[in-house]
């Protein structure tokens, strides 16, 4: 779709300060009048916005929905992921099909449950390490900073084989990379030097491999089955969504539950696994951080909702809206962490292309949080709702900063 017009709205829409969490309230507006309409990116280019949960279901594993971002329709988040989208290899984050299954196959070891269960005790270290620092330090401190960068970081480097001493430079380079105000030139820069830096750690993976991810590309590298150029860019989405998601998700879930004391009782307290991973998904589905939506584009004409998405149209998936569809979760705007089928929610994705590290992030969110609430019962905000600052120009929404005392 080329065609563009005044009235159709430009996407993505901000958030209200008065309800910082909620899906932004034109998006609700347009939700509420139906599952898919049109919206304008910043080319002035005509996307189809899908928010409705069940179309949701349906486009997300239809083979004719395709993440192909060289396509020209794609609809690019901004001028800078056009450009680098254009100039970047095939890799999991770009491709469909035999192809994406090919390189998920290849990447998916990690991610096995029993690989990821060696990784509790690690996770549980790092969160008392950090608590511990903190209750040292004094009554107060920027829980972000203190608590919800280092964790995730920590342990996307262990999984990696990335040393955490280098974290608060890719930590940095991941903040400008996923801000939708990056110029051109910056994400060009930043992008080369994250290549350069993840190549190099992958030549001396060659020689000393480890127990982790890079040594495992390397060793794809080495068997032909990647080139180094194909594992490098592989390792940068996961080296930034690896840590910057969850980092979110950490520090928006605090919030919400100091605001909400009942519903944190009730997550501190949970005992049975399964309860807890139900609770999680409440609070995932709650956030639902994708804050620019999820771009697709038609690889052939899809007739949904009453409406024909012509092959070439560029299509948005608004996780956020459909994760608060209120036939689907009714009171959507309400926190239950008892809620019986929150694990209905789409935050992850759905299909083949489901996010592939959704039980490392529930592992994760799960032990900072209890761990969190059980050691420092005191925990309050230090500040008022209105004054926290939220990234509502990054692609992933969440919290600059949190200011705690306890």
């Amino acid at each position: 779709m080329t065609e563009t017009s005044t009235e159709t709205p430009f996407y993505p829409m901000p958030r209200a300060a008065a309800c910082p969490f909620a899906p932004a309230p034109q998006v609700r507006e347009i939700a509420a009048a139906g599952p898919i309409s049109k919206v304008r990116t910043w080319e002035d280019k005509v996307a189809w916005l899908v928010t409705g949960y069940e179309e949701l279901r349906a486009l997300f594993p239809d083979p004719n929905v395709h993440l192909d971002n060289k396509h020209p329709n794609f609809p690019y988040i901004s001028p800078a992921m056009k450009a680098l989208a254009e100039l970047s290899p095939r890799t999991m984050f770009n491709t469909d099909g035999a192809e994406h299954a090919r390189f998920r196959r290849m990447l998916a070891k990690p991610f096995t449950p029993k690989r990821l269960e060696l990784l509790r005790p690690l996770v549980q270290k790092a969160v008392d390490e950090r608590i511990d620092e903190m209750l040292a330090a004094g009554d107060s401190v920027d829980l972000v900073r203190a608590l919800g960068l280092p964790v995730p970081s920590l342990v996307i480097c262990e999984l990696l084989g990335v040393p955490y001493e280098d974290h608060e430079y890719f930590q940095r380079s991941t903040e400008i990379g996923f801000d939708s105000n990056t110029s051109l030139e910056e994400a060009q820069q930043i992008t080369i030097e994250m290549l350069g830096y993840l190549n190099k750690l992958l030549e001396s993976k060659l020689e000393n491999p480890g127990e982790d991810m890079i040594s495992d590309m390397a060793e794809l590298v080495r068997a032909g089955e990647l080139q180094s150029w194909e594992a490098a860019l592989q390792a940068v989405g996961f080296l930034a969504a690896g840590h910057e998601t969850t980092a979110n998700m950490i520090g928006l879930s605090v919030l919400a539950l100091l605001e909400r004391p009942e519903q944190l009782a009730l997550l501190r307290d949970i005992d049975d696994p399964k309860l807890l991973s139900s609770a999680l998904d409440e609070l995932v589905r709650y956030m639902s951080i994708t804050h620019t939506g999820l771009r697709r584009v038609a690889a052939a004409d899809i007739e949904i909702a009453g409406e024909t998405i012509r092959e070439g149209d560029g299509i948005i998936f608004d996780i956020g809206a459909a994760n608060w569809n209120p036939e689907t979760f009714p009171d959507p705007e309400t926190i239950d962490v008892t809620r019986p089928n929150a694990a209905q929610h789409l935050a992850f994705g759905a299909g083949r292309h489901n996010c592939i590290g959704l039980q490392l992030a529930r592992l994760e969110l799960g032990i900072t949080l209890q761990t969190l609430f059980r050691r420092v019962p005191t925990l309050r905000l230090a500040t008022t709702i209105d004054q926290i600052s939220f990234k509502e120009d990054a692609m992933v929404y969440g919290i600059t900063t949190l200011p705690v005392e306890w």
